[in-house]
């Protein structure tokens, strides 16, 4: 037993993700036959008093070498977890499946997926990605619901980087094709990362994520200049917002923060990228972050500021667009959109407009909900307007007037239109009135009939 208590790479990354002391190792004793440890180390513990299971794959051990005992050991640990409506979190670190095995390998990375996938929208998983993850092991770690990377230190890849060649297999890599939810800058900061997301989210698919809140409900907010992440970050609790997917799609901001106490995901137009012109791969990170809060019941926090679509051929755009739709559409998770700047076109419709469902939609003052950017429509519309004593910047700033938000408002696509200041508290307050609402339509046995 001294090996299997030995510090080892992998000890040292599932002890340090625990609250000090409360780790406990599940199958210390299961081992590969002929060994005297395994690869994989399993157990639970509290990760800011909440109860939370991890396996490791121990790099120091056989460099991690996955095979069917190291696959039971996780199988076990996903049952216990299942049961007590736990998160888990997995570091990965390996050199591969055990060759030797031959299919029985290929069967163990198999029921690995099949627990990830069996559990993903019951209970959250987050993995870290510790140091290579290749092959079906990064297959296992797409299906967590987020995955941590060590930048300069993982690799995450499915064919390896020598056969396919380029960046493949960095974090850079995988931070830009929105393989990896956050990319830390050590493997402490992952660690850290990582205890921060499993504080942020539910226990469990019936648990709520919320704590008294630490910043005032009502505290006025100044909106004004800011897009993206840095509204997100005026308008949430002090210090709780956590950036998701941050180098890819950047013309959507998406993440989790705190309002009032409660744990909302967030959806923000950033009208510094392309003036937040949505591509494929920002629509992709906003359905990843919808549908996810959608199983675990967390609310969803729409801010729009994006001028349409991005201005390039893209065979994919349609496609994501679609599943963007579908995904605001479907949620039945209390849903609250805010018009901060601009909503043109397709953009205002596709980021959770009421038509989509949103229980509440509200608008600054300034905000601008037209349905083409107000250059095109001026072009296209009001051509013969232009005149010399009346230059086409004039004929565009009318219509820009023309298409504030309570011309929106007043057709009801818009619910209320709101001083910029009281963002904050309104956002707060309907989260609040949302936070029992029920999904789909209520049972009744009949209605009650009038005297």
């Amino acid at each position: 037993m001294d090996m299997e208590k030995k510090d080892t790479m992998g000890r040292a990354a599932i002890v340090s993700l625990f609250d000090e002391g409360t780790f406990v190792e599940m199958g210390a004793f299961v081992r590969r036959q002929g060994e005297t440890y395994d690869a994989v180390l399993c157990g639970y513990g509290a990760v800011g008093g909440k109860l939370t299971f991890a396996f490791a794959q121990d790099a120091d051990r056989q460099k991690g070498a996955f095979d069917a005992v190291g696959a039971a050991k996780i199988a076990r640990l996903y049952e216990q977890a299942v049961r007590t409506g736990a998160p888990v979190v997995g570091v990965l670190n390996s050199a591969g499946a055990v060759v030797t095995d031959g299919a029985g390998a290929l069967s163990a990375y198999g029921q690995l997926m099949k627990c990830v996938s069996d559990a993903s929208g019951i209970i959250p998983q987050v993995a870290l990605v510790e140091g290579v993850c290749g092959g079906m092991a990064a297959v296992a770690a797409g299906l967590f619901d987020f995955t941590v990377t060590v930048k300069d230190r993982s690799e995450l890849f499915v064919n390896p980087p020598f056969n396919v060649g380029g960046e493949t297999g960095t974090t850079a890599y995988a931070a830009a094709n929105g393989l990896s939810a956050l990319t830390a800058e050590s493997q402490d900061a992952a660690v850290a990362a990582v205890r921060t997301l499993v504080g942020l989210l539910p226990r469990n698919n019936a648990d709520s994520a919320d704590t008294d809140p630490a910043d005032a409900p009502d505290r006025p907010v100044s909106p004004a200049g800011r897009t993206g992440a840095a509204l997100v970050t005026e308008l949430a609790d002090a210090g709780s917002f956590t950036e998701l997917y941050a180098a890819c799609g950047q013309e959507l901001t998406v993440g989790l923060c705190r309002m009032g106490g409660m744990t909302v995901g967030v959806v923000a137009g950033n009208g510094a990228a392309d003036e937040g012109r949505l591509t494929a791969a920002g629509a992709a990170k906003a359905v990843r972050l919808v549908n996810f809060c959608d199983a675990f019941s967390l609310p969803v926090l729409t801010l729009v500021d994006n001028a349409g679509l991005a201005m390039r051929a893209d065979p994919a755009l349609a496609g994501a667009l679609g599943k963007l739709a579908s995904a605001y559409a479907g949620a039945t998770c209390p849903k609250v959109t805010a018009v901060t700047g601009k909503a043109y076109g397709a953009a205002f419709t596709l980021l959770g407009s009421r038509a989509l469902g949103a229980d509440l939609t509200l608008a600054l003052p300034d905000a601008v909900v037209s349905v083409m950017d107000p250059a095109a429509a001026v072009a296209f519309l009001r051509n013969g307007d232009v005149t010399a004593k009346t230059p086409r910047a004039s004929v565009e700033a009318a219509w820009t007037a023309e298409n504030l938000a309570d011309a929106a408002a007043a057709g009801g696509d818009i619910d209320d239109v709101i001083p910029a200041e009281e963002l904050r508290a309104r956002l707060c307050a309907a989260f609040y009135m949302l936070s029992d609402k029920a999904s789909g339509t209520p049972d009744r046995k009949h209605g009650v009939l009038p005297l």
